[in-house]
């Protein structure tokens, strides 16, 4: 019998979310039945928590791909994220504990549209620090 890996069915899946059930199994060596239970009981699990698509900005009009790292004042922090959360500008947002206290990603039409938005977070009651780095090229 042959044993299936979480991780190389999730790598699999992270490649393309929507890769036929059957292709799966071959790549395995198992049935279909066997990925399809698998994945449910995955995605049942909370390991799989959505499936989603990878977008090029670029094609899409948007030319700055950035991540901005932000700090706050300790006393700020939840008023902070909850202004970041409601901002239609970040596509993703993340608590970290490394040299930023959030992580954010945006898409910008051009650097006109991020150093405004720039200047607009760093008015924010309490934002200490706003570091942008923009995304040259994805390479995985």
């Amino acid at each position: 019998m042959v044993r299936i890996s979480n991780l190389e069915l999730l790598k699999i899946l992270r490649k393309n979310s929507r890769i036929p059930f059957l292709k799966i199994a071959k790549a395995l060596g198992v049935s279909e039945t066997a990925i399809r239970k698998r994945i449910r009981k995955l995605e049942k699990d909370g390991v799989i928590r959505k499936y989603t698509i990878d977008v090029d900005p670029k094609k899409i009009g948007f030319e700055i791909d950035v991540f901005i790292g932000i700090d706050v004042k300790p006393e700020y922090y939840i008023s902070t994220l909850e202004r970041l959360k409601n901002m239609s500008e970040i596509i993703n947002l993340y608590s970290t504990s490394g040299d930023h206290m959030f992580i954010i990603e945006c898409w910008f039409r051009d650097t006109k549209e991020l150093t405004k938005f720039v200047e607009a977070l760093k008015k924010l009651e309490g934002i200490t620090r706003v570091c942008p780095a923009i995304i040259l090229e994805k390479i995985k």
